[in-house]
């Protein structure tokens, strides 16, 4: 008889998680603590590699223990190399210039200053007493005065910049505030072929009151975005709804799907969807939470063609592991931790929760209300921490804002379909519609108080309520189980 594994015993998912603990509490807790965690892991290694050599039924805690002691150095070592290590070479004190390439496209803030991640290549000093530039090395945020922004979006990033102001440190590292700004060299090809893509869909966007919107949930381009709308959306804890991530990527694939499906077959056309959406990902820039819903999708893609075992818990893990050894540094961003969090979450209760409340709730609204508790409870304990304060009301108001901007960016991608031919005011006036029905619904969300509470207590609620999901669903199928002996 061919014993089944459940998603909790497969070695992927005790190495993601072991890997979690290395990244986030090892690597920052006390050396002994660290060596401790580790000697323990090595003895439990030996201990069932001995107990295998006895008798084969034992593999299994064997490979689970290799798991568990390979994802704690994973883990120790991606939160090394994800350190942002900044050495100017000099005293930072005295110095007044740097230069470097941007790494991300420059974001404008609500004062009109621009934001940037700039790689440092070299720091100077310039002034009577002293004149010096040496090499530099590390990742500081630049700020540049308002007067830069159309220079710094026409070349965008990959761009080599040389700024003069002054160095700034705080809680966060450090930063630049230029107050001059010098192009040293422009971008390679391709990263201008892109700035280009997205200078184009800024200007074709241009002037329309939902353009801001489009641009954000299409290619993460937030500069248009209405503050207004942005505050009302996180008072209503819809924030994710503005951030790229799967249920963005959700809508351009199953695009996707509907149009190569059929002429393709699933296989190639989900082959031709990794591609498109590898190409996507290019153009919108690194943003962990768009990464981590592409990597799912291609490892997807693979479990599809029989390289992988169909296991959205595997997958999952399997995602965690190579994001953070490709880019260590995004598991320290928060959108990385939500992100994985909130899918986490999906994958434990949503399920539990359809089997609760199913034959109490119409289908049409338990399926997404499901995902959205699952999520909500998972990442309640970091929101609380990182905003101070939760939003329940985001469960009920994401059931109608989340249809309306799966059709927003449906009609905003026909929208520039049809803007090729002129025809794009037939979709104009719906796309302001649906604008305002969202704006509306987001304020009159935005009204309910959210709740303020310490949150190591959200995180003990949180975890208490995912706890008794788990008991009321395992009652239930107990309860089934008679019922179905019985008759």
């Amino acid at each position: 008889m061919k014993k089944t594994i459940t998603p909790w015993g497969t070695p992927l998912f005790f190495t993601a998680i072991s890997a979690c603990f290395g990244f986030y509490f090892l690597f920052s807790a006390h050396i002994a603590v660290t060596v401790t965690a580790l000697v323990l892991s090595l003895f439990a290694l030996c201990f069932f590699r001995v107990l295998a050599s006895f008798n084969e039924r034992m593999n299994a805690p064997h490979i689970t223990a290799v798991c568990i002691a390979a994802g704690f150095v994973l883990g120790l070592c991606a939160a090394d190399a994800g350190q942002n290590k900044v050495n100017f070479g000099i005293p930072h004190e005295k110095i007044t210039a740097i230069e470097g390439v941007l790494l991300e496209d420059p974001r404008a803030l609500a004062s009109g200053t621009i934001m940037a991640s700039v790689s440092l290549q070299r720091s100077s000093i310039q002034n009577r007493q002293e004149n010096a530039r040496v090499s530099s090395k590390g990742v500081i945020t630049v700020f540049f005065p308002p007067e830069s922004s159309q220079r710094l979006r026409e070349f965008g990033r990959g761009t080599r910049i040389f700024a003069e102001g002054a160095l700034r440190s705080n809680e966060h590292g450090w930063s630049f505030s230029a107050v001059s700004l010098h192009i040293v060299k422009p971008a390679p090809q391709y990263e201008r072929m892109r700035t280009g893509i997205r200078l184009n869909l800024l200007n074709r966007f241009d002037g329309k009151t939902w353009g801001g919107l489009a641009l954000a949930l299409l290619v993460g381009i937030r500069d248009n975005l209405d503050n207004n709308l942005t505050a009302v959306y996180r008072g209503a804890g819809l924030s994710y709804i503005l951030a790229l991530s799967g249920m963005h990527l959700a809508v351009i694939t199953a695009l996707i799907s509907f149009l190569l499906k059929r002429p393709l077959g699933l296989k190639a056309a989900s082959i031709t969807g990794a591609v498109i959406i590898s190409l996507y990902c290019l153009l919108v820039g690194p943003m962990p939470s768009l990464n981590r819903s592409a990597i799912m999708y291609l490892l997807g893609v693979l479990a599809l063609l029989g390289s992988l075992p169909k296991n959205s818990m595997s997958i999952l893990s399997l995602s965690f592991l190579i994001q953070i050894i490709i880019t260590p540094a995004a598991g320290n961003s928060l959108s990385f931790i939500l992100s994985y969090l909130a899918l986490l979450g999906i994958l434990i209760t949503s399920r539990q929760i359809s089997s609760l409340l199913g034959g109490i709730i119409p289908d049409i609204v338990l399926q997404p209300l499901s995902l959205s508790c699952g999520a909500f409870l998972a990442t309640a304990g970091v929101c609380s921490y990182f905003f101070g304060m939760i939003a329940p009301v985001g469960i009920l108001a994401g059931l109608v804002i989340v249809p309306l901007t799966t059709v927003f960016m449906v009609g905003s991608i026909l929208w520039l379909v049809l803007d090729l031919f002129s025809l794009s005011f037939i979709l104009s006036y719906p796309l302001s519609w649906i604008y305002r029905l969202m704006e509306l619904t987001s304020s009159l969300a935005g009204n309910v108080p959210a709740i303020r509470a310490n949150p190591l207590i959200v995180l003990i609620l949180s975890i208490v309520l995912l706890l008794l999901i788990a008991i009321f669903e395992q009652k239930r199928r107990e309860a089934l189980l008679k019922l179905k002996s019985f008759t």
